[in-house]
């Protein structure tokens, strides 16, 4: 049963920020598992009733890889960043369709600086955005109504990194050209310290999750896919 996390996982992942290295990763690997890999699968096991609630298109699925939980392992092959660990906990919470973490959903993220709940699309690929941009062009009114949701707005922030010039087959005089460069659709909450550190964590993201999900099943209808 989830009971939070210890509050050595914060303390983890700054020792592991002091000490990306394979061998101290080696030496602390129990401790890893014992504060936050076990908490975290716990955590998405009792997430699965939830998040039912919330649309059964969406899983938890408590497995060490492959699953709902992100790996800690960084790849390091393309990468100028070569050190082996990422510092944070990604847990991923998608579409039943999706296949990677590309997928629309909900996340939620624990580092040493910071805990945040996200939900929506991240990095879509070039299909998948176009097809965002013409639902929100063809919908203007559901998309302006879900985004401007008074429960939504007041709760989520959202981010994107944008086009600097207007994407093919739109004018810059566009009224909702700003929405339209977004290259990411995800809506951003931070939370407490504390927050994470009760089996209360269970309710916290349900809440966020629920308050979210107009704005995902936007994304999702864009795609299309079942919300």
């Amino acid at each position: 049963m989830f009971e939070g996390f210890p509050r050595d996982s914060i303390q983890f992942f700054k020792d592991l920020a002091n000490n990306n290295n394979r061998d101290w990763f080696a030496k602390n690997k129990t401790r890893y598992e014992n504060v936050v890999l076990n908490p975290a699968l716990e955590l998405v096991t009792e997430m699965a009733e939830p998040l039912k609630k919330i649309s059964r298109h969406f899983v938890a699925v408590p497995k060490k890889s492959g699953g709902s939980l992100m790996r800690i392992y960084r790849d390091t092959r393309f990468s100028k960043d070569k050190t082996p660990y990422k510092l944070n906990l990604g847990v991923q919470f998608r579409h039943e369709f999706g296949k990677d973490v590309h997928a629309p959903g909900f996340y939620f993220h624990l580092d040493a600086e910071k805990i945040f709940v996200g939900a929506g699309i991240w990095r879509p690929n070039s299909k998948t955005l176009n097809a965002i941009r013409r639902h929100i062009d063809d919908n203007p009114r559901r998309w302006k109504r879900t985004k401007n949701t008074k429960a939504f707005k007041s709760t989520f922030e959202l981010h994107s990194e944008s086009l600097k010039r207007p994407p093919r087959g739109y004018q810059a005089e566009h009224p909702l050209i700003a929405d339209l460069k977004l290259k990411n659709h995800i809506g951003l909450v931070p939370l407490q310290r504390e927050d994470i550190f009760s089996r209360s964590l269970i309710d916290t993201l349900s809440m966020n999750f629920k308050t979210a999900m107009p704005y995902v099943r936007f994304l999702c209808d864009s795609i299309p896919l079942p919300s």
